[in-house]
């Protein structure tokens, strides 16, 4: 069953089956939405974007066209997704939307700012209040503006810090809170 309250504009007919919508929430006819989502207070969903299942998307989030999230990716309250590199208010036209991924698992915290045409890697975690403008690795943990990458994280979402294994082209890590392990890619780290 999906919940839509009643001051939500939902023009989609693509929305998952447990998905919440909540309050003066706009979806355009287009979008798609997987199942049990929660989308929060006042998010904007553009047409063509598409999202995963089990997405939290936090109030205030504006997701524009040419936009893919995947399964379980939060989105944390007031993110930004551009989608035109050159924006100008007199010249615009589907060619000049560029595509931004969000991979499985990441999270992107309160207020961020995705520059179109990255990708967020895998279980990577974005900083609140960063300005992405580059590709995030898998498992990276980027902040700042610009964000740039500081450290690796777990599935869990705590820091990589020890490390059990280097082979020739990985890292892997130990998880202190989980004990789960996570291999890093050494090209990652460039």
């Amino acid at each position: 069953m999906i919940y839509i309250h009643p001051t939500a504009i939902v023009e989609s007919k693509n929305i998952g089956d447990g998905t919440r919508i909540w309050h003066f929430v706009h979806i355009r006819d287009g979008a798609i939405i997987g199942k049990n989502c929660n989308i929060g207070k006042s998010v904007y969903i553009d047409t063509g974007v598409v999202i995963g299942d089990r997405v939290k998307i936090q109030n205030f989030a504006t997701i524009y066209r040419g936009v893919t999230i995947e399964d379980d990716v939060f989105i944390g309250p007031a993110v930004v997704f551009t989608n035109d590199l050159y924006p100008r208010a007199f010249i615009w036209g589907e060619d000049r939307i560029i595509e931004t991924k969000v991979r499985k698992g990441a999270s992107i915290g309160a207020n961020a700012t995705i520059v179109c045409g990255v990708e967020v890697g895998e279980y990577a975690m974005v900083g609140a209040g960063s300005v992405v403008t580059k590709d995030v690795p898998p498992h990276g943990l980027v902040y700042g503006n610009p964000a740039r990458l500081r450290s690796f994280v777990c599935y869990c979402g705590r820091k990589l810090e020890k490390v059990v294994e280097e082979k020739d082209g990985s890292i892997i890590y130990a998880c202190d809170h989980c004990q789960k392990f996570v291999e890093i890619r050494k090209e990652w780290l460039k």
